[in-house]
C-alpha cells in the first residue's frame, strides 16, 4: 500500500512493477522455458502417441457398440460384430497414416494461435498485488535473508569505521 510520508507517496517495489514484472515473466517464459515446439516434442513422443491412439481407438469402439446402435438401429441390425471389428481396424490404420500430418497442422495452427508470452503476461498481470508479493517472496526468500545478512555486515562495518574516524577526529 502507498504510505504518504511529508510530500511523497513511497511504495512498494512490486505495486509499482507489477505490469513490468508480468512483461518480464511473459517473455521470459516464452523465449527461455517453454515453446510450442516443446508441446510438439512432448505430444510427439512415442508413449503419448500411443496414449493418444488408445483413446481415439476406445472412443471408435465406444461409438460403434454404443452410440451407432442408438442413432441407428435399423441399420446396426445389419452389421456384424466382425464388421465392426474391421471398421476400427481401418480406421486405426488410417489414422496411424494420418496422424503425424494431423498432428502437425494441429501443432502450426496452434503456434500461429497462441502467444505464450502474451499469455503469461495477462495472467500474471491478473494477480493480485499480495498474491504476486507472496509468489515473489516465497521463489526468493533465501536470497532475501542473504542481502538483509549482508546488509546488516556492510551497515556495522560502515559504522564502525565511522565511529573510528569520529574517535580519531576528536
Amino acid at each position: 500500500e502507498k504510505v504518504r510520508i511529508l510530500f511523497w507517496d513511497v511504495q512498494g517495489i512490486f505495486p509499482k512493477k507489477h505490469h513490468v514484472l508480468a512483461q518480464r515473466i511473459g517473455k521470459l517464459v516464452a523465449e527461455d522455458l517453454f515453446s510450442v515446439q516443446d508441446i510438439q516434442e512432448i505430444l510427439t513422443q512415442p508413449e503419448n502417441v500411443s496414449k493418444i491412439n488408445e483413446s481415439i481407438e476406445e472412443k471408435i469402439e465406444n461409438y460403434l457398440t454404443d452410440t451407432f446402435p442408438e442413432k441407428y438401429p435399423t441399420l446396426a441390425f445389419f452389421v456384424s460384430d466382425k464388421l465392426k471389428g474391421k471398421v476400427r481396424d481401418t480406421m486405426m490404420t488410417e489414422l496411424e497414416t494420418m496422424g503425424p500430418d494431423v498432428m502437425n497442422e494441429t501443432i502450426e495452427n496452434l503456434e500461429s494461435s497462441l502467444d505464450i508470452e502474451s499469455f503469461i503476461r495477462e495472467r500474471v498481470s491478473k494477480f493480485s498485488l499480495e498474491r504476486m508479493e507472496t509468489l515473489i517472496q516465497g521463489i526468493l526468500a533465501s536470497e532475501f535473508k542473504f542481502i538483509e545478512f549482508v546488509g546488516a555486515v556492510l551497515g556495522f562495518v560502515i559504522g564502525s569505521i565511522q565511529l573510528l574516524l569520529v574517535l580519531i577526529g576528536t
